[in-house]
């Protein structure tokens, strides 16, 4: 089911796309494929390969580390995927979406979060399950996907306007990343009590 979810998703994201061909990221990226033109293809390969491979080496690093240094302290998977492999690979769409904002698109940074947002609650959790049946504890569905759904719609009200039509304001990001912090605040008492 997950995955159906997903495809219907995709399939919808693309007819939205074809739908409105003339959209900012699409003039954005030719203009930037304009100026890479002086690149050879080979260069290009070897630009992707070098950014894929370090890409995977740090993010490797980061979360096997991280795991270590927790499964030392006698901390929970759970709580691990919930903190430190959470924060370490979502530190890549962090940079990407802040680079968007700062070049003015707030639509890829906010479509970026959604979309793996998406891609990680139907692809992932659809896969892994179509493969291998996963068995989840009942502080996930009560305590972790209630917040998740509680503050995915408070997002929805911050962003559709309880005070301006489309934007989150500073205070709003603030509160978020406070929820964020007291969060997994939370998480690290459980583990220490």
């Amino acid at each position: 089911c997950p995955l159906g979810v997903f495809f219907v998703l995709m399939g919808w994201s693309v007819w939205q796309g074809m739908r409105n061909p003339q959209d900012a990221m699409a003039v954005e990226m030719g203009d930037e494929l304009a100026a890479a033109e002086s690149m050879t293809l080979k260069q290009a390969i070897i630009w992707l390969l070098v950014g894929l491979v370090l890409l995977i080496i740090a993010s490797r690093m980061l979360v096997y580390g991280a795991v270590f240094i927790a499964q030392s302290l006698g901390v929970s998977d759970l709580i691990i995927g919930l903190t430190v492999v959470a924060v370490g690979t979502s530190l890549p769409e962090l940079a990407s979406s802040l680079i968007a904002i700062k070049k003015g698109e707030h639509d890829i940074a906010l479509g970026n979060v959604i979309g793996s947002n998406l891609f990680n609650t139907l692809a992932v959790v659809g896969i892994a399950a179509a493969i291998e049946p996963m068995a989840v504890e009942a502080v996930v569905l009560t305590r972790d996907w209630t917040l998740m759904a509680v503050l995915t719609a408070a997002i929805f009200v911050m962003g559709y306007g309880y005070k301006k039509q489309g934007r989150i304001n500073r205070v709003e990001g603030a509160l978020l990343l406070a929820i964020f912090i007291g969060y997994t605040g939370y998480l690290i008492s459980t583990v220490l009590s």
